[in-house]
């Protein structure tokens, strides 16, 4: 019989469900680019951040954190105003790396991943699903 502590078992949820976020923005980024044929990686990026950070907020009030029991419309703005700062960090990032350098937007969205996993995490504990 397993028992789920949920602080000890919470920064596993968080990498899956960050796997499974950082993928539907990837993906939609990539159709964008590469399908769409957007001009801009900034804006390709923008675009598809929205896609992933709503996987991401589901994903978080009902796997990550549990914390459904909340009201939704409070949780949800808090976590759009943090998820609005990381995706323009985010996008500024490809942006300066991609349209700015014209390096490979696939190592750019690497680097501002990393970046957004490295602060998101703090900033959903201690400000959204507290």
């Amino acid at each position: 019989m397993a028992i789920d502590f949920p602080g000890q078992m919470r920064p596993l949820r968080y990498i899956a469900n960050g796997l499974v976020a950082t993928t539907v923005h990837f993906g939609i980024l990539t159709f964008n680019l590469e399908v769409l044929k957007l001009p801009s990686a900034g804006l390709a990026n923008f675009i598809a951040a929205i896609f992933g950070i709503s996987v991401s907020f589901f994903g978080s009030r009902y796997f990550v954190f549990r914390a459904a029991h909340a009201q939704i419309v409070p949780q949800a703005l808090s976590f759009a105003l943090l998820y609005s700062v990381l995706a323009v960090a985010h996008g500024l990032i490809l942006h300066l790396w991609t349209d700015r350098a014209g390096l490979d937007y696939r190592i750019g969205f690497l680097l501002a991943t990393a970046f957004q996993v490295a602060t998101s995490y703090f900033g959903n504990k201690t400000l959204v699903f507290k």
